[in-house]
């Protein structure tokens, strides 16, 4: 008894002498340092005079082994000890370090430690806080992970985007005036790229389609179910206008023919990721759809020939779009537009318009086959470089007409129904239109209806028939 009161009088030993087989088993380890004892040397050497020399010595014994220490934190000398006070407070005086109050440091040893891990925030260097598993194994407690930021739109792309769609109105309504050079002129300068650039940015936005659940269901919700909707609605829309009623679901009417284009594109994206050289087939396959008469039953003559754009865009690469974004290549992009609408002023009066449709078969443009292959493989050629003539001069940075870029379905679905009605009543047709000025007239004009069809009111009135919820339609993903 009197020992055991000098013992902790003369300081915070690790623990008290051990009893019986402990005190043994304590000797032995002394003798012959084990795995577990290592992880302590540090610590022993740190205190002059420690458990490690007076243990060898014989002075005092080293209690037994037994389950491991739940998590180490650092005690008031800077050694990491297990069970001990929190960083920063001190531990009493004669009493043991781990051992609660009150207590016999006797009673602790050969026994095994009851004293629970102090936790400790882990922070640098230092181990997450662990609990006592079965068989007093460690276990990690499982962390919350951190929520991912979602990804901000490009602003870029919207503007793009917007760009594209002004130019779809300002095309369809051309048509009743394209008996002047200027309409024509204007018409084909807008086909040549205004449609391909569409497809291959539905391309590059398509790459990772099929890694999301949500995404995958847009097949429906803003495809086919739009895709009906709209052929009804057009289809009375003409009948009560005077015209015959007509519908047919497989063989879209005028601009819905995108919506069943671009579902089948990205049912077919899988196949080209897997492919090793995607655009030269594309190409090939391009070219060769020249030589049958493709129906239009499901967009299937549009699928194939603006099919090397939407792969393209598929296979493109954010830094392919920073590669646009030098002086240089800006000041090309400028000469390449203006170029453009020089040739379409050029052959404006003589040139067919089928080529631009990218859908004909040659025997449909009355051309020989290697003249149609001509003629496809140079219409793909500028096309391509008013694509990128374009993407090179677009703002990269937000503008006034970001926001109106994020709803260009809206404007793509319903500037038809405007567009129509000013047909039929003959207000496209007025003989001042036939012109230079009725090409800035009929501009300005459809430039703001994009701009209202494109805005957040439009598409609050809209959604629920061109963007549907049909959450109950789908099965919910499975959490394996």
């Amino acid at each position: 008894m009197a020992r055991r009161q000098d013992n902790t009088a003369a300081g915070p030993p690790e623990a008290g002498p051990a009893r019986g087989r402990g005190f043994e088993a304590g000797q032995a380890r002394a003798a012959a340092p084990e795995i577990g004892e290592a992880r302590a040397q540090g610590r022993d050497a740190a205190a002059p005079g420690g458990r490690r020399a007076r243990a060898v010595a014989g002075d005092e014994p080293v209690a037994p082994r037994g389950r491991r220490a739940k998590e180490p934190v650092a005690g008031p000398d800077g050694v990491l000890v297990a069970g001990g006070p929190e960083p920063g407070q001190a531990v009493p005086s004669g009493q043991p370090e781990g051992q609660p109050a009150g207590r016999p440091a006797g009673r602790t040893a050969g026994r095994r430690a009851e004293q629970p891990a102090v936790p400790v925030a882990a922070g640098a260097g230092q181990r997450p806080a662990a609990t006592p598993g079965a068989g007093g194994q460690e276990r990690p407690e499982p962390q919350q992970q951190p929520e991912k930021p979602k990804r901000k739109r490009d602003p870029f792309l919207d503007n793009v985007k917007f760009v594209l769609i002004a130019l779809v109105p300002i095309g369809h309504s051309l048509v009743p005036t394209l008996a002047a050079d200027s309409a024509r002129a204007a018409y084909i300068f807008i086909y040549t790229f205004h449609m391909p650039l569409f497809v291959l940015i539905s391309g590059y936005l398509s790459r990772n389609f099929w890694n999301s659940n949500a995404k995958t269901n847009k097949l429906v919700d803003t495809f086919l179910i739009p895709y009906v909707i709209v052929e009804v609605g057009y289809a009375a829309l003409r009948f009560a206008l005077g015209q015959k009623w007509s519908l047919t679901i497989i063989d879209p009417a005028w601009l819905n023919w995108y919506l069943l284009a671009l579902l089948f594109w990205r049912l077919s994206t899988p196949v080209w990721k897997r492919m090793r050289y995607p655009v030269p087939v594309a190409i090939a396959i391009y070219l060769f759809a020249g030589f049958s008469q493709i129906s239009g039953d499901f967009s299937m003559d549009r699928f194939f020939g603006l099919l090397p754009f939407f792969v393209i865009g598929l296979v493109m690469q954010p830094e392919h779009f920073e590669m646009l974004n030098r002086r240089w290549i800006k000041i090309v992009a400028v000469f390449t537009v203006l170029g453009a609408a020089a040739v379409a002023i050029y052959i404006a009066p003589k040139s067919p318009l089928g080529p631009f449709y990218y859908k004909n078969s040659y025997q449909d443009l009355h051309l020989s086959w290697w003249m149609g292959l001509g003629v496809r493989t140079g219409l793909l050629i500028c096309a391509l470089a008013m694509c990128f003539a374009v993407l090179a001069l677009v703002p990269r940075k937000e503008t006034w007409y970001t926001d109106l870029g994020t709803r260009t379905l809206y404007c793509y679905l319903l500037h038809g129904i405007p567009v129509l009605i000013a047909k039929e009543m003959g207000w496209l047709s007025v003989p001042w239109l036939y012109g230079p000025l009725g090409v800035l007239a009929i501009a300005s004009s459809c430039f703001a209806l994009a701009i209202i069809l494109c805005l957040a009111e439009t598409r609050t009135l809209f959604k629920w028939v061109l963007e549907p919820r049909l959450t109950w339609l789908y099965r919910r993903p499975s959490r394996s």
